[in-house]
């Protein structure tokens, strides 16, 4: 846990905090301006998986789009952690075949599907998962499809020396807004650098993703296609169950978010959602245990949302089943306790309801 890290999440029995998650917040708009905060917002964290939109955008910026006549579903994909199902197997093989690569060329190595039915529906046929269900494959088909279209190689396009990596890269330092040395460079689960920059920079990216009107027409466009792809496949982000898609859903096309390892969710705001005239949002939680069952991130990000204004009575309950506040249960499925977020956000400029 870092030292400036604070609770976030209790749950409680029998009238008691059991345990607590702890953990930092960061809101920042369009612009740079930190315009929310808990704990310390410029704490130094990896991306993990929520970088895949900001991965994916010097490809789309390259006019790879165009060049492999990609569609919104595909570009979705490409941003997401799917849940390894049939129909996210299938649009991934569709963008392999006009590529001309099949799975046999992702180097994420191969991990259960995500969808515990898939999981358990293979283990009941004696199969094996492939790449092409590894939640990483729409990304690892996006890098090769970068590669084979500028004419690098295919075989080592997850190390840091590859020029796809170093496109990725510069471009994660400019949507940062940090010098490319500042961003720590490690090598994620699925194998391909993962990032490492403070929650402040992390939310500055998602604002300006969703915002671009400051950026060179070239990215600023290339950003509207894959906010667009997000919003209108959010099933291809992460599945029907799951929180980054949920909330999508139930939005109305004003907010994306994307979900990493080891407790890190982003979430970005496109203008509007605020009210008439807002800028740009993007958002930046961290949870410094990991939130390995995934507890803790929705519920905190549901109140951060209602605490700024940006979920309508209505879009809380539709989300309900993720929080902010649930019941917690047995084995017999009496109510033993409950979680609950326990933090109040820092403003300036806003002023959010507690």
């Amino acid at each position: 846990m870092v030292a400036a890290d604070l609770p976030v999440l209790d749950v409680t029995r029998g009238g008691i905090v059991e345990s607590s998650h702890f953990g930092a917040i960061a809101v920042v708009d369009s612009q740079g301006q930190l315009q929310a905060w808990y704990g310390d917002a410029h704490q130094v964290t990896f991306l993990r998986s929520s970088a895949k939109p900001i991965q994916l955008l010097p490809f789309i910026q390259a006019g790879g789009d165009r060049h492999f006549q990609l569609t919104p579903a595909e570009i979705s994909v490409m941003c997401g952690s799917h849940d390894g199902s049939q129909a996210h197997v299938q649009v991934v093989e569709g963008i392999q075949s006009r590529v001309g690569i099949t799975e046999t060329d992702l180097l994420c190595g191969i991990q259960p599907p995500l969808d515990e039915s898939v999981a358990f529906g293979l283990i009941a046929q004696g199969k094996d998962p492939t790449p092409n269900q590894h939640n990483c494959s729409g990304k690892h088909t996006g890098m090769l499809a970068y590669a084979r279209m500028l004419s690098f190689a295919l075989n080592d396009y997850t190390e840091m020396e590859h020029p796809v990596q170093q496109a990725i890269l510069t471009c994660m330092a400019e949507m940062c807004n940090l010098p490319r040395s500042q961003v720590v460079v490690g090598r994620d689960g699925c194998s391909v650098p993962t990032f490492g920059m403070p929650l402040f920079n992390a939310a500055l990216a998602y604002a300006r993703l969703c915002d671009p009107q400051d950026l060179p027409p070239e990215r600023a466009d290339a950003c509207r296609k894959i906010t667009r792809a997000m919003l209108a496949h959010p099933e291809n982000v992460a599945g029907p169950k799951r929180f980054d898609t949920r909330l999508m859903m139930m939005t109305g096309q004003r907010m994306i978010c994307k979900g990493g390892a080891e407790g890190f969710l982003a979430i970005g705001l496109l203008p509007g959602a605020l009210g008439s005239g807002s800028p740009g949002i993007g958002i930046a939680i961290k949870i410094s245990d990991g939130d390995a069952k995934n507890r803790a991130r929705p519920a905190v990000a549901l109140e951060l949302l209602r605490q700024i204004d940006a979920l309508s009575t209505g879009e809380v309950s539709a989300l309900a089943e993720f929080g902010p506040v649930l019941p917690v249960t047995n084995w017999r499925r009496f109510v033993v306790g409950e979680s609950h977020p326990v933090f109040k956000v820092i403003t300036s400029g806003w002023k959010p309801h507690g």
